[in-house]
């Protein structure tokens, strides 16, 4: 499990449009990464839009946002149009970074066990130290939530 202070896993994944991007881009600046488990379902799309209607004063801050799911560059794209989300979604389709980061987790709904992505946030410092966790976030309040801890 990741601690608050220890060196926050890099990663290079791809954006809505393909691009690679990563984590190292943004040293020097402060870093929210949120991951969630699918586009476009009802809790996701609450939170992204929690984000985006967040995001000038993310801005204002200069913290970047990612978020991170397994989804496809494809459906990103549609879900980043669709809702006009203005930060950064990246594509984990082999679990590589939300592995790394430990939010894998066995999940159990109706009595039924699977696994999937726990809806988690990660704050990255300005040297790619991790010096926030927040585990099993709810989609509604994560980005006030984070704004809030970082007064």
């Amino acid at each position: 499990m990741l601690e608050i202070g220890q060196k926050a896993p890099n990663f290079t994944l791809q954006d809505s449009r393909g691009n690679s991007i990563s984590l190292s881009d943004f040293l020097g600046k402060r870093v929210v990464v949120y991951f969630y488990p699918k586009d476009n379902t009802p809790g996701c799309t609450r939170q992204a839009c929690a984000f985006a209607g967040a995001y000038d004063e993310f801005k204002a801050r200069d913290i970047v946002v990612i978020g991170i799911s397994k989804d496809s560059v494809a459906s990103h794209l549609k879900f980043a149009e669709k809702y006009s989300l203005p930060f950064i979604l990246l594509s984990d389709p082999d679990l590589e970074v939300i592995k790394a980061y430990g939010v894998w987790q066995e999940k159990k709904l109706y009595g039924k066990v699977s696994f999937g992505v726990v809806r988690s946030s990660f704050v990255i410092d300005r040297e790619g130290n991790i010096s926030h966790i927040m585990p099993r976030v709810k989609p509604d309040t994560n980005a006030t939530d984070i704004l809030s801890v970082l007064e």
